[in-house]
């Protein structure tokens, strides 16, 4: 029975990120938003037009970490319902955006949205995975958040027909309204285990012992967090330049040729999906480290060469390649952190961790911008984007997990059946044990 409502909870959080992917359809927008008055557009700079979305990414990342905490304290249903609602309202007030001012959209994408996707991200993937055991950590992660980078496969050609037939602001409008009917309704189902089953979960299969879960204090006190979080920064960087910037990139190295580059958003969106589920799933068996390096070396590969892109079938090379590697790094690093320092803080934990993520969301798009106002080409972002790779690639053999420290099985544990061990770790030297029933 908690088997199948684990699966239950999983699919309603792979529905939840399926609505909040709505970040990535961003590039359809700022393609629109670019263009000239007369032609629907609001004649909006490229890095005017990345900087709703750059906000929106800084608060999704600030926001996870007090997210995770909550959610960790008031569970995930509360946070995943505030999600929908604060996204909800974010894309209504971006409609207000028009020529020659930004504001509405920095406040309402960047600002509102950006916090309900922290919010509702925060919730899905730790109540997920609360419910499997270890060895299924990476295929739930998997499956939860590739709903984020499949949506703008459904939602990259919806808002496009949006904007033709209604225009920018309505197309903002009609997100918003269809957004929180279905959003607020799947986060009803996003729920923890009992603590029974957590307890059980926990326990050892073999010495009969519970490993235990570190604090966000025990957790920056290891070597492996820092390692760990700049390569999360890298693989940010390179990942979300591409998808910020994918449609005016195929018309750009096209010479306008392409003209479909929404098209090639929607393929890299599946390619997303694809890798977090894979990557899941491979990781699983040889190891979360060892998939973060390969992933790194074939993205900074297609990182390099991808000024050279300006064909249907290189930029399917590109965004399959892109698409697959980030979307790979967005379920192997949640992953890792569960595996290094435990579930019962997993929100809290995952939330410090993803700051690694803003930092390079904020980065990547804001650079690619730039470059590509001051150069009229992106080239020089890609070669900076496969060098921040290759160093995240040869820092992996440096990333090992932390040590942990293990509770030994008393006489107590058969007596408080059902209980949950929970460890004081913040004064290690006095280090203290407590049951608590449940």
């Amino acid at each position: 029975m908690d088997s199948n409502k684990g699966w239950w909870v999983t699919a309603s959080g792979l529905g939840l990120n399926l609505a909040l992917g709505v970040l990535y359809a961003w590039s359809v927008f700022a393609k629109q938003l670019t263009e000239t008055v007369d032609k629907g557009g609001f004649g909006w700079t490229k890095t005017e037009a990345s900087i709703p979305y750059t906000v929106a990414i800084a608060c999704f990342a600030m926001m996870m970490v007090p997210a995770g905490r909550l959610q960790d304290k008031i569970g995930p249903r509360m946070v995943a319902s505030m999600g929908a609602v604060f996204t909800a309202a974010g894309l209504v007030f971006t409609s207000f955006a028009s020529a020659g001012n930004i504001l509405p959209a920095v406040i309402g994408f960047g600002i509102l949205a950006g916090t309900g996707f922290g919010l509702g991200y925060s919730a899905a993937t730790p109540a997920a995975v609360k419910w499997f055991p270890p060895e299924k950590k990476g295929l739930i992660t998997g499956i939860v958040v590739s709903g984020f980078g499949l949506a703008p496969v459904y939602i990259a050609p919806f808002s496009k027909y949006l904007i033709q037939d209604f225009g920018v602001s309505d197309a903002f409008r009609v997100l918003g309204a269809v957004f929180a009917v279905f959003a607020v309704f799947i986060a009803q189902f996003i729920t923890n285990p009992p603590l029974t089953r957590i307890a059980s979960l926990r326990k050892n299969k073999i010495s009969g012992n519970s490993s235990v879960d570190f604090t966000w204090r025990d957790m920056l006190r290891t070597r492996t967090f820092y390692f760990l979080w700049f390569e999360y920064a890298c693989a940010a960087t390179a990942g979300l330049m591409i998808i910020g910037h994918l449609a005016k990139i195929v018309s750009v190295q096209s010479g306008n040729v392409i003209r479909a580059g929404f098209l090639f958003v929607i393929l890299l969106a599946v390619f997303n999906a694809a890798g977090r589920i894979i990557a899941g799933i491979v990781s699983d068996r040889i190891g979360r480290i060892r998939t973060i390096m390969l992933v790194f070396i074939s993205q900074a590969a297609i990182m390099f060469f991808f000024s050279k892109f300006s064909t249907v079938g290189t930029f399917i090379l590109g965004s399959a390649v892109v698409g697959f590697s980030y979307g790979a790094c967005l379920s192997l690093f949640p992953s890792a952190t569960a595996d290094f320092w435990g579930t019962k803080n997993l929100g809290l934990n995952y939330g410090i961790m993803f700051t690694a993520w803003g930092v390079g969301g904020v980065f990547g798009p804001i650079m690619a911008g730039k470059i590509a106002d001051m150069t009229g080409s992106y080239s020089i972002g890609y070669l900076i984007s496969s060098a921040l790779l290759i160093i995240g690639a040869f820092m992996t053999f440096f990333t090992k997990a932390p040590a942990r420290k293990i509770l030994p099985a008393k006489e107590t544990d058969v007596v408080l059946e059902g209980a949950e061990a929970v460890a004081d770790l913040d004064h290690p030297a006095a280090y203290k044990v407590r049951y608590k029933r449940v």
